[in-house]
């Protein structure tokens, strides 16, 4: 029977940058999967190469528990590594790899668990659900989520194994993401006033931006349970002209609206398009469009909430919300089910060099996993 370690050092070598494909990680898992006896459906996802899987042990019907994680890890590129980041690396007692915290550990614990079960007790189903893509808003895991709700698929709840550091959080923001492309007129920079600079309307965009949030912040809903209690509105990446003797024709930014409960992006951005509107209006010249690329949900499952309080009493922590995104929002609206997030290393390591969970954490994942399996035959 192997440990969680070892399971997680063969999980880490496939190197599922979500660019990549997921297949071979998906189809070894459900080898292991069948080997202790579970029920496997493997979905093929929208892109080649792509896959979710659902795993059901115990009864075929009833109320049972889905553990869920994602298979996909963020680049390695342009990365300082002092280890390989696709081969496990014990150093007393840190476990490096790329996604050995986000999330591979937990996906580890599942299987492990899913192992050491006594199927034969079980008096409602476990289910493992394996998504792809997540790390790019939450992409994959939405083609298994139409599926299960075209089946009628019920569950008592979900638990997701995100880093955590082992607390059940009961929230996070809703994210949504776009692109604010500014369309300007060209010019010889000796003449800037026969051109429209489009860097010049990206700047005022951003002015626009920061003014949202620091009103959000001022006056909008809040939401202390979060590191930062207010609805973001953050500006990453901008990109624009030719040469610098030319006034830009065009500059694009991209953007994210991190939204607490009572606030609704999409307003919030019908708002940018109205103050991009009045920009455009006194210049006379150039026009901004505003699009969305991504967006998912919010979860805020209820502290009172009896599966949120079974699975804080198996993890035996604190509750509390997250500032990161996850699949929860989605599985909670789309299966109408209560979410948790809860599970090993933390996000603080996650996307850098030398991410690592440690020995100690898978250890409590597995008890914390056990725990949760248990209460399914009784």
């Amino acid at each position: 029977m192997p440990n969680t370690a070892d399971l997680l050092s063969t999980l880490l070598a496939f190197p599922t940058i979500s660019a990549n494909a997921n297949e071979a990680l998906i189809r070894w898992c459900a080898a292991r999967i069948g080997d202790a006896g579970g029920r496997i459906h493997i979905m093929a996802g929208a892109a080649p190469g792509k896959f979710n899987l659902l795993a059901s042990f115990g009864p075929d019907t009833g109320s049972g528990i889905v553990l869920s994680g994602h298979s996909d890890v963020v680049p390695v590129a342009g990365q300082a590594w002092s280890t390989d980041p696709f081969i496990l690396t014990d150093r007393n007692g840190k476990l490096y790899g790329r996604g050995s915290s986000d999330m591979k550990g937990f996906l580890a614990a599942c299987l492990s668990a899913a192992t050491r079960a006594d199927k034969g007790k079980l008096l409602r189903p476990l289910h493992l659900a394996f998504s792809y893509d997540e790390e790019i808003g939450c992409v994959g895991v939405r083609d298994l989520l139409d599926r299960l709700a075209e089946e009628k698929f019920q569950a008592e709840g979900c638990v997701i194994g995100e880093p955590t550091e082992q607390k059940v959080a009961r929230g996070h923001k809703g994210k949504l993401a776009g692109c604010i492309c500014c369309f300007g007129l060209p010019a010889h920079s000796a003449n800037p006033a026969l051109g429209c600079n489009a860097i010049s309307l990206a700047a005022d965009m951003v002015r626009e931006a920061e003014t949202m949030q620091a009103h959000l912040a001022m006056s909008g809903p809040r939401d202390d349970a979060y590191p930062y209690p207010s609805t973001s509105v953050h500006v990453g990446t901008i990109k624009g002209g030719s040469a610098l003797n030319i006034v830009p024709e065009y500059c694009e930014m991209q953007f994210e609206i991190r939204n607490v409960a009572g606030d609704e992006p999409r307003e919030l951005v019908e708002t940018l398009r109205e103050q991009a509107a009045h920009i455009t209006a006194r210049r006379g010249k150039g026009r901004v469009e505003i699009g969305i690329t991504n967006e998912y949900p919010g979860l805020d499952t209820k502290e009172e909430d009896l599966f949120a309080r079974k699975i804080l009493a198996a993890a035996g922590t604190q509750s509390c919300k997250i500032g990161f995104g996850t699949e929860g929002g989605l599985f909670s609206q789309r299966l109408q089910m209560p979410v948790v997030i809860c599970g090993p290393g933390s996000i603080d390591r996650a996307h850098k060099p030398d991410e690592y969970v440690t020995q100690d954490e898978l250890d409590a994942c597995d008890m914390f996993l056990d725990r949760v399996i248990a209460g399914l035959s009784s």
